[in-house]
C-alpha cells in the first residue's frame, strides 16, 4: 500500500475540517461535491495518510451499513507538548505502555489520541 485514506463521518464537515486545519495545519487535498449537495473534504496528514470527511447524512443515505464504523485513531507528533497545551479539551498525559499519550475531542465530541513521536 502506498497511501491510507481514513474516512470519518461527521455532522458538520466544515466545522470539523476547520478544527483539523486550525490545530494541525493540514492542507486540503481535494473537495468533491456529492449528489446530496454536501461536500467530501480530504486533508493530507503526510504524504501517505489522508483524512476524508463526509457528512453523516450523506453516508446515511448512500452507505448506511458503514455509518457507525468508528475507528480509534492515534496520531504521533513531534509537537506533542505543544499540541497538548493547544488542543481544547486535551486529557491529562498518561503512560500508555511506555508511550506518553493524551486524548482530545474534535468539535463534535469524537476523541482521538496523540502519542509522543
Amino acid at each position: 500500500m502506498q497511501k491510507t485514506r481514513i474516512m470519518l463521518y461527521v455532522t458538520d464537515v466544515a466545522v470539523v475540517v476547520k478544527f483539523w486545519q486550525d490545530h494541525f495545519d493540514l492542507p486540503v487535498v481535494t473537495t468533491t461535491a456529492l449528489p446530496d449537495g454536501s461536500e467530501n473534504v480530504v486533508l493530507a496528514m503526510n504524504p501517505g495518510t489522508e483524512l476524508s470527511f463526509f457528512s453523516r447524512a450523506f453516508i446515511q443515505n448512500y452507505s448506511p451499513e458503514v455509518l457507525d464504523n468508528v475507528p480509534s485513531l492515534m496520531f504521533f507528533s513531534e509537537r506533542f507538548a505543544a499540541l497538548h497545551a493547544e488542543l481544547p479539551g486535551a486529557t491529562p498525559i498518561v503512560d500508555d505502555n511506555g508511550q506518553p499519550a493524551f486524548g482530545f475531542p474534535d468539535p463534535e465530541g469524537h476523541y482521538y489520541a496523540v502519542g509522543k513521536a
